[in-house]
């Protein structure tokens, strides 16, 4: 049998025991799988005394995963420390000037770096693989990058944040506002340390701008994504999308068209008997359209010790059978600078608003959007028992410029209380 591919792992959180584990339960399944064994050299962590409920004596202990990613004793640097910057940037460059190969969990860091990163290691013919940083388990990565490569991608969407999926379905599910829902994941421990990365929708945008870069062979665009979270989404919308026949999910959508790349992580209304409308709880979907191939849909756990360890090793087996793919599917000096879209393409709307029990409101409302060439596709008033009545409204396709305009005149109609909520409906 070959020579043993040796790790050094950084990083001894959920994720990297949970390497840790498989590497230890599986051993003679990997080296049967890549006809070498996968062995563990040294671990880098901060507090070595911690109990991890793991047997880690075996290896070499460094506290600075810099030593780590340079010892002579480890061919591939396994990184699941997280942070765009830092330590875990600085251990990965250093891992690859010392001519290892990296395997990342680290959607924040790839995002900002990614690029530069895989120009560095390319360079020195080594791989930096990353299927664990995008939608945990589902080896997504590997579909664009190796399953798909045939293919003109023309769409990448998903749901890519479990904790977002979480919030809404449990406020769909049990009818609570976002505020208690919010602070009942909080204290189970969904939410990062910072929660806007997962409800400001900046953690699966990140995702995004990693599938967009493979999909179209662009350089990364983080910040070209244009980036809402769910804080405004109510129960109320909620339950008006339902009895239109829609879902709300935050959304993410890659297309290249004829404006230019358009990467938008948004809420969303899908039909409710879409694959994207049946999703609940904190599983992840991502949808990849292709022009051969038609639509592929890739559906499971997005987060967590397990999934996300296991998509850990699947780049660890890859490197120990030879695969040497490059980081984003092609060579890094080709990847194309990327000109992102100057607006969005054309949807259908769903708009919420609450009029005044005055006749000609909507009448009103029907003037302003007609002079904004928005047409109306159909339309529900509720019941109220006040001075005021909800009224939903689905658009035909129009431009988002569109929308935003009219919600900004309709206040001024006088017929309208506080501001509309305008969401955009995409088709899958």
């Amino acid at each position: 049998m070959s020579q043993p591919l040796r790790l050094g792992i950084a990083g001894l959180g959920t994720v990297g025991i949970g390497t840790v584990k498989i590497i230890q339960k599986h051993a003679e399944l990997l080296a049967r799988r890549t006809g070498r064994p996968i062995v563990i050299s040294a671990v880098a962590a901060r507090d070595r005394r911690k109990n991890r409920d793991a047997d880690l004596s075996a290896y070499a202990w460094e506290e600075d995963p810099v030593r780590l990613a340079t010892r002579k004793d480890i061919d591939v640097f396994v990184e699941v420390m997280g942070g765009a910057d830092g330590a875990a940037l600085e251990a990965t460059r250093a891992a690859i000037a010392a001519g290892k190969d990296v395997v990342t969990a680290n959607k924040a860091m790839l995002a900002h770096h990614g690029h530069a990163l895989a120009a560095e290691a390319e360079a020195k013919g080594h791989v930096i693989r990353f299927e664990a940083a995008v939608a945990g388990g589902i080896p997504v990565v590997k579909a664009l990058t190796e399953g798909l490569a045939g293919n003109a991608i023309t769409r990448v969407m998903g749901v890519m944040n479990g904790t977002c999926n979480y919030i809404l379905t449990r406020m769909e599910g049990a009818g609570l506002t976002y505020a208690e829902v919010f602070e009942e994941a909080r204290q189970l421990g969904y939410l990062e340390a910072d929660p806007n990365l997962d409800v400001g929708g900046i953690d699966a945008g990140h995702k995004l701008s990693l599938l967009a870069a493979i999909a179209f062979g662009t350089r990364v665009a983080f910040d070209a994504v244009e980036l809402e979270g769910i804080g405004r989404i109510s129960i109320d919308d909620i339950r008006r999308a339902g009895d239109m026949g829609f879902r709300i999910k935050l959304l993410g959508v890659a297309q290249m068209t004829g404006r230019g790349l358009e990467q938008r992580m948004s809420p969303c209304l899908v039909p409710a008997e879409s694959p994207l409308g049946q999703l609940q709880g904190g599983t992840n979907m991502v949808v990849l359209e292709g022009d051969s191939v038609g639509q592929i849909v890739l559906r499971g756990a997005g987060a967590g010790a397990g999934p996300t360890a296991s998509a850990i090793m699947s780049d660890v087996i890859e490197i120990a059978r030879g695969c040497r793919i490059s980081t984003f599917g092609q060579p890094a000096a080709t990847l194309a600078d990327p000109v992102a879209a100057k607006a969005m393409a054309p949807a259908p709307y769903y708009l919420r608003m609450e009029l005044t029990d005055k006749p000609g409101a909507l009448a009103k409302v029907a003037t302003i959007l007609g002079e904004e060439g928005i047409s109306i596709d159909r339309m529900r008033q509720y019941g109220h028992a006040d001075a005021s009545a909800p009224v939903l409204i689905v658009t035909h396709k129009t431009a988002r410029e569109a929308i935003d305009h009219a919600a900004r005149r309709l206040p001024a109609t006088g017929v309208v209380i506080g501001e509309p909520v305008a969401i955009r409906i995409e088709s899958v």
